[in-house]
């Protein structure tokens, strides 16, 4: 009889067990996929080309509810845009000034030197406008994910229906990438030819994600070229400091035996 109950404990312990694990297969977020990316190696650069698209991208589907606080406009020269371009790109964003003579705060064109203007006043406002979601600033959002330029790239392509088992919140929309698998965000890109990008290039749902990513990989870490220069200039100096050594050590220690 205590084997028999034994038994029937092990086999509800290890039903249950079963079942919680498969839950929590179910809610967790699955690996990020592994995309080849020109910045993701010791001699990165950047493609951008592709960056000035991913601003476009920004500009036209992600501004709408994103921010880019700690990204100037002026920064926009360093991916290929003029002075001009810039200039024009800033002034066509109302920026709130001041206070003036008369103490009074006030809306002006933006300048090269002034942040990305967000899209809502404040978090107050941007909480009413989705939901009481909060849509995050995106200027370190590849940063602050990890595995973050995969894992941009994965949310953005892999919007799908849930499964008929999964308990679906109301204003939600299932992504297996995402903790939990409930996201607050719409499938920002959802077909080709969404955008019409000025170059030429035919904006697949595909180019326009790998697009974005570029941009956000930038606008976190546009320092990206500069470092892994550094880095390579640094490994062959040591490995030349390295040889300079031996040699040395052998001259001095030749003649001792």
């Amino acid at each position: 009889m205590k084997k028999l109950f034994l038994i029937l404990s092990l086999i509800s312990f290890s039903s249950f067990a079963n079942e919680a694990s498969q839950d929590a297969l179910t809610t967790s977020a699955l690996h990020p996929k592994q995309m080849k990316w020109e910045f993701d190696n010791p001699f990165g650069r950047f493609d951008r080309a592709s960056i000035q698209r991913g601003f476009q991208v920004y500009k036209e589907v992600c501004s709408a509810c994103h921010g880019l606080k700690l990204v100037s406009y002026r920064n926009l020269a360093e991916i290929g845009f003029s002075k001009e371009e810039v200039k024009q790109i800033a002034s066509e964003y109302s920026v709130t000034d001041g206070p003036n003579d008369d103490g009074e705060m006030f809306d002006r064109p933006g300048l090269p030197s002034d942040k990305f203007v967000g899209p809502y006043a404040n978090e107050q406002a941007a909480r009413s406008a989705n939901g009481g979601a909060l849509p995050p600033d995106l200027s370190l959002i590849v940063k602050a994910r990890h595995d973050g330029p995969n894992y941009v790239y994965s949310l953005l392509t892999s919007y799908a229906d849930a499964p008929d088992e999964f308990h679906m919140n109301e204003g939600k929309y299932y992504n297996p990438y995402f903790e939990g698998r409930q996201i607050s965000m719409p499938a920002p890109i959802s077909d080709d030819g969404q955008v019409e990008y000025k170059d030429g290039t035919y904006a697949t749902k595909e180019q326009v994600i790998i697009d974005i990513v570029n941009f956000l990989q930038w606008a976190a870490e546009p320092e990206t070229e500069h470092r892994k220069k550094m880095g390579v200039r640094t490994m062959i100096f040591l490995g030349a400091l390295f040889l300079i050594l031996i040699a040395a050590k052998k001259a001095v220690w030749k003649k001792i035996k």
